[in-house]
């Protein structure tokens, strides 16, 4: 039995989860019970995690504290999905308790398993039990209690499996949607899978991901320069680890009248610097009055000619100065959406949704690129909202999340509650509030059997949605278009519009049109194109 963990260990920890769950994602997406096609959990889990085993195969001989942070940093910019966004909170928990620890035993772990499950239950407003939060949860606990009995590591790890175990089965007593399907908890069942990789890998069984794996975005680098007309001579880099309360926005101040290209992000316990400076050691040290240096480096831009180089600052990612005050970016899948959102003043659109949620990363790379100093993201579903979160700890830009679940209430946010004039807290009000005046109507398909909210479901049957809530199921589409325009005509709502997906023709989505013509005849009706996936319609109504 184990005793203690070092770096090298966590690496393959990670590795070998990150594999384990890659193998189970479809059996974690079977398990989410409304039966829409959105193939969440496992697939954002998976690909999560994966962004973690990714950076770590690069690390030859990391030290604990090396293999948990690099861990947790890249599973925070890889996060996509509610399930991914806490798995990445958890692991962040982790990696904190680790710093600067060379090995660990079962009483470190234990606490760090605490501090993980400390890190998510903060970032979840309303945490409900018989969740992953549930099993994290019980799981930590059960690990303190068995570190009281014996220090070794394995031994508080198998009990923290154990206690899992008990706990997922039981998420089925806690939700009553999970009861009345009979399954566990996704995310929950994705947990227990991280946390018996670990223990394959403490018994010498690594678990090797299939050929190809999941799909992992590049991760950026935090180096960032263009040297193609070089003022200032020296790329000063470095990062320090806080140790006091003295604000990060005055050396932010400082060494932007020192010096260009200027990259500041404060992250808690650390701040990662980059600038270009003619006179380093004033930037080093008015640093140190924040902290000490983890890490320092500073090159030469004018030595450097080597193609190697060369070639990655080409790659690097940029960072838009600002050019005025707020800009926006939106999340939605669809030619015509997108449109839509550029004609009310988005700046920059993600390619994401249902079935493809994007990463804490993709959307700090399209905030990176709005050349403004506050910006406003619209995830537009509600499984991209917590990803969303994550994005303004990542950048020097301020960023505001405003909690869109659908695109017609991100649409109607930017064209009832956007002011470009506006100051950032009156555009954070208005945008907000402008949610709560639309309502939101889908049509899509089953992905599979189901008995969900008292409907039997089929494969293959449409399904209309009204909010979140399951409105109709059948095999004609007409009729429950029929019934939400009766629901709209009951609600007394004056202003319609009907965004038809890719999947359906013009002359099709007019005879939609028609049937709202006919039934609300006093409402304002309105049929765009928006190309969207599995959503054969989107409506709004107002």
């Amino acid at each position: 039995m184990r005793q203690i963990i070092g770096g090298a260990d966590f690496r393959r920890m990670i590795i070998s989860a990150s594999a384990s769950i890659e193998i189970n994602k479809q059996a974690l997406n079977e398990l989410n019970v409304f039966p829409v096609p959105d193939g969440d959990t496992g697939t954002n889990m998976s690909m999560t995690v994966c962004a973690a085993a990714g950076d770590l195969r690069k690390l030859e001989d990391p030290s604990l504290s090396q293999a948990a942070q690099g861990a947790a940093s890249a599973m925070l910019r890889g996060a996509r999905g509610n399930s991914g966004v806490i798995i990445s909170l958890l692991l962040r928990g982790i990696s904190k308790k680790l710093k600067n620890a060379e090995e660990c035993d079962g009483v470190l772990w234990a606490e760090a398993l605490q501090k993980g499950v400390d890190a998510a239950y903060k970032a979840v407003m309303k945490p409900a039990e018989g969740t992953i939060l549930t099993v994290a949860r019980l799981a930590a606990a059960k690990a303190t209690e068995a570190a009281r009995e014996n220090n070794y590591f394995e031994y508080v790890h198998q009990a923290a499996i154990a206690e899992a175990k008990v706990a997922l089965a039981d998420t089925v007593n806690q939700n009553p949607v999970l009861k009345k399907a009979g399954v566990v908890d996704a995310g929950g069942k994705g947990w227990l899978l991280f946390l018996e990789a670990i223990q394959a890998v403490l018994e010498g069984n690594d678990i090797v991901a299939p050929e190809g794996g999941a799909e992992v975005a590049e991760q950026a680098s935090f180096a960032s320069f263009d040297d193609a007309d070089i003022t200032f001579t020296y790329c000063t880099e470095f990062i320090i680890g806080r140790e006091n309360q003295n604000d990060p926005e005055e050396l932010r101040a400082f060494l932007n009248n020192l010096g260009d290209s200027l990259v500041l992000v404060d992250d808690d316990e650390i701040i990662k610097v980059h600038v270009h400076t003619n006179d380093p050691g004033i930037a080093l040290q008015e640093a140190l009055k924040y902290g000490s240096f983890v890490t320092v480096k500073i090159e030469n831009m004018r030595l450097q000619h080597t193609e190697k180089v060369m070639s990655e600052a080409e790659k690097s990612p940029k960072i838009a100065e600002p050019e005025k005050a707020i800009g926006v970016v939106a999340v939605c899948a669809g030619e015509g959406l997108a449109g839509v959102f550029r004609d009310l003043g988005v700046d920059q659109i993600i390619s994401g949704g249902q079935t493809m949620n994007p990463s804490t990363q993709d959307i700090l790379e399209k905030v990176n690129l709005v050349p403004a100093e506050t910006v406003f993201v619209l995830p537009n579903n509600k499984n991209i909202i917590m990803a969303a979160q994550q994005v303004d700890a990542l950048t020097p830009k301020n960023v505001v999340v405003i909690g869109s679940k659908t695109v017609p209430q991100g649409i109607c946010a930017m064209l009832t509650g956007f002011n470009s004039e506006g100051s950032v807290e009156e555009n954070e009000q208005a945008m907000t509030e402008a949610l709560s005046t639309v309502d939101t109507m889908q049509i899509t398909y089953a992905a599979r059997n189901s008995d969900f909210d008292g409907y039997q479901i089929a494969e293959g049957d449409y399904l209309a949605l009204y909010g979140s809530a399951l409105f109709g199921t059948g095999r004609d589409i007409k009729a429950l278009l029929k019934a939400l325009a009766e629901k709209v005509r009951d609600d007394g709502k004056e202003f319609i519009t009907i965004y038809y997906g890719e999947n359906i023709d013009e002359r099709q989505a007019q005879k939609a049109a028609d049937i709202f013509a006919e039934i609300c005849p006093s409402a304002d009706i309105n049929l765009l194109y928006g190309g969207q996936p599995v959503y054969y319609y989107m409506i709004s109504a107002e």
